[in-house]
């Protein structure tokens, strides 16, 4: 009995450590989730992918527009060489609803874990896939650039699945010109 209970539980830890993304919703509306956003808040599994303004998945979403095929176009900003530049990406629908793949650094899995819509979002982009890196960026959004300090907690929750330590960068610029530059 007690090999049983540490076999379990050794299998437990190993399979929430291989876990890089928490569970997404189950379903999700594109049309809901269209219009503009905000990025208030980023967490990395290793915080090199966040750590200065031109760092590789530093992005600010500004808007989602879905697409006549289910796709979903998103707009952001990202620093290069010390200008702020404007991108559009289109993520790709896979058979979960709230997850989708797109080419940025090579190719990524985006999961939406949580929304209601009309104030706050979160997603996550995993690592170029396939993959044995933890390279994780989750993102909170809101549709207003006032942090919500219940939906803080809310996005805090809402990670703890993820391997390692995380940082939460909350968007220094207090919504005003993205990249910061």
């Amino acid at each position: 009995m007690k090999c049983l209970l540490l076999a379990l539980g050794l299998s437990l830890m190993c399979g929430n450590q291989a876990t890089d993304i928490p569970q997404t919703m189950q379903d999700l509306d594109l049309q809901e989730v269209a219009g503009r956003w905000h990025s208030v808040a980023m967490v990395a599994s290793d915080i090199s992918l966040l750590d200065s303004e031109s760092a590789p998945l530093r992005v600010y979403v500004e808007e989602l527009r879905p697409t006549p095929e289910g796709n979903l176009e998103i707009i952001l900003r990202e620093g290069a060489n010390h200008v702020c530049v404007e991108r559009n990406i289109v993520a790709q629908k896979t058979e979960d609803p709230a997850v989708f793949t797109v080419n940025y650094q090579g190719e990524r899995k985006i999961s939406v874990l949580e929304t209601d819509y009309a104030h706050y979002m979160f997603f996550c982009v995993g690592p170029p896939l396939p993959s044995a890196e933890h390279g994780t960026v989750c993102q909170y959004l809101a549709r207003t650039q006032k942090v919500d300090e219940e939906v803080m907690e809310k996005f805090s929750r809402a990670l703890q699945p993820l391997p390692g330590h995380v940082q939460i960068i909350q968007d220094p610029s207090g919504g005003q010109e993205r990249c910061g530059f």
